[in-house]
This record gives C-alpha cells, structure tokens and sequence, in this order.
C-alpha cells in the first residue's frame, strides 16, 4: 500500500465521510420528519451528527502533515479564484465551521427549526462543493491519463455517499447500544420509544438498500474506468496495470461483503423486534470491511499516478 500518501489518504476519506454521513443524516430528517416527529428524530440522530465533527477535524489535521511544514497553508488558500487546492482548503474549513455551528445550534436548540434547517442546507452545499473541490484536484492533472477522467470525481462521490450511510448505520446501532449499557451498569429500566425503534429501523433499511445501489455504481465504474485506461495505451496503460493482484481483489471483496452482503443482511433483519446486538454487530462489520476496502482503493489511486512524459 501506499505509505507515503497516507495523510491524503485518510484526509480524503475521512472527509468525504463527514459530507456522505451529513447528507444521509440530512435525507433522514426530511423523510421522517412526518412520520416519526422531530422529537424521535432528534433523539436518534443527533449523536450521529455530533460524530462527525471530530472525524472531520482529525482528516484536517491530517492532511497538513501532507505539506511537510504546515505553515504552508497559509499561502495555499491565497489563490482561490485559480487553484482547486485552494478551494478545497475554503471548503473543508467551511464545512467543518457551519458543521459546528449547526451542532451547537442543534445541542443548545438556538434559533428555530427552520433556521436550523437552512444552515443544515448551506452546511451539505458546501460539504459538496468541497468532495467536488477535492475531485477537480486530480482531474485537472491532464499528464495523469488515470486522474484526468470522469471517474475521478464519480468514485470520490461514490465513496462519500457508501461510506457516510454505512457510518451513519453503525452510529445510530452503536447508539442504541450504548445506551442499553448506560442504562444497565446505573441499574435502570431500559425504556425504548416506539418511534424512536421505529425510525432506527427503517433507516436502517434505507441504508441497507442504498449500500447495495452505491456498491453497484462502484463496481459500473471500476471496470469501465480500468478498460478505459487499458486501451488509451501508453502511460494510461500503465496505470491500468495498478488495478489488478491481490490488494486489488482484497479492494473488492470487502466493499462487496460491506456493502452487498451485509447491507443485505441488515435491511432483511431491520425490524422493531430485531436484537439490538444483531444490528449494531451487522451495520458495524459492514461499515469496516467497506472502509478497509475504500483505504486501499485510495492507496492503489495515489499509485496509478504515472505521468505522461517526463
């Protein structure tokens, strides 16, 4: 794998993470609100959401190890009308700044709901434009056959999006989880809402159906990306050849036992009688056999920078 990259690396992921796992949070909100209540909302969600605030603060810290001086990112985000690195930097800062602030605003409940709302909207736009920001990075290197391509920015949202329901699936289940143990070693009753039970469940089915769609978009643009490369001969072929041996098979057995057939398993097991247990063990296996897989997917990207030319 690739060592030298591993700030960029778990920069990239951890970050495309956060926006995946935001936007899914998000998505969860809009279509329960009717059914289940803001209240059961708030309640199974908002421990996932303070979660990610410290994941996205630690793949910023990471990355400036990348630059060998981190003094250095002062002068990086003085071009922001001409370097996409520039704008990756304006908008990962802002996404963690408005991801706080709407935290807080949902921890202290200032303001209204549909003031939170709004700033939980510019918070996934920019969350966006900062996966985007990162993607055009690599895409604008027109000497790296293997970077410059439509698949560069489909795998990175491709990734944010499995990625961050996965994460959400383990959180809400890990949640639950711990609350039983709260509730248990301090020798209380353990009282379960009916929505609340009820909103966990469907979204685990939610994202169980979502991680199989996302797994099959992955597994379109792999292959098509590969043959791509293949047949553009040259340095592109060259590239092509780092998407092959075994890190590249271990690469996609574990997306797809994560991401097909757990997520499986937990849409078929996602009901109101279900085992606590049973759902937080499936979500979080699923979440950490897709995240091994999409580490060396990311290592074997950096790998396939072979230029054209000198």
């Amino acid at each position: 794998m690739n060592i030298h990259e591993l700030p960029m690396m778990i920069f990239t992921i951890a970050a495309q993470m956060c926006v995946g796992a935001f936007v899914v949070l998000g998505v969860i909100q809009v279509v329960a609100a009717r059914r289940y209540g803001k209240d059961a909302i708030d309640k199974v969600t908002d421990p996932a959401l303070y979660a990610i605030g410290p994941v996205m603060v630690f793949g910023l810290v990471a990355s400036m190890f990348h630059m060998n001086d981190v003094t250095n990112t002062l002068n990086v985000i003085r071009h922001v009308d001409s370097s996409w690195l520039s704008r990756e930097i304006l908008f990962g800062s802002g996404f963690a700044g408005l991801g706080f602030l709407f935290a807080a605003a949902q921890w202290f409940k200032w303001g209204t709901t549909r003031l939170r709302q709004a700033l939980a909207l510019a918070t996934a736009a920019v969350g966006l434009g900062l996966v985007f920001s990162m993607s055009m990075i690599y895409y604008s290197l027109v000497t790296v056959p293997a970077w410059h391509t439509w698949a560069t920015p489909a795998q990175f949202f491709t990734t944010a999006f499995l990625l961050g329901a996965l994460a959400v699936g383990a959180a809400l289940t890990g949640t639950v989880m711990w609350r039983r143990r709260a509730a248990e070693q301090a020798g209380t009753q353990v009282t379960t809402d009916p929505r609340a039970v009820g909103l966990l469940t469907s979204s685990l089915k939610g994202i169980g159906v979502a991680a199989v769609a996302l797994l099959g978009v992955e597994f379109l643009i792999i292959p098509l990306h590969v043959s791509a490369l293949s047949a553009a001969g040259g340095a592109a072929a060259e590239s092509a050849a780092v998407f092959s041996g075994a890190w590249f098979v271990a690469r996609l057995v574990l997306v797809f036992l994560g991401a097909g057939l757990l997520a499986v398993f937990l849409f078929r097991h996602a009901s109101t009688k279900s085992s606590p247990r049973t759902l937080a063990v499936l979500a979080t296996t699923a979440f950490a056999l897709v995240l091994v897989g999409e580490f060396i997917g990311r290592s074997q990207f950096y790998d396939s920078m072979i230029r054209i030319g000198m």
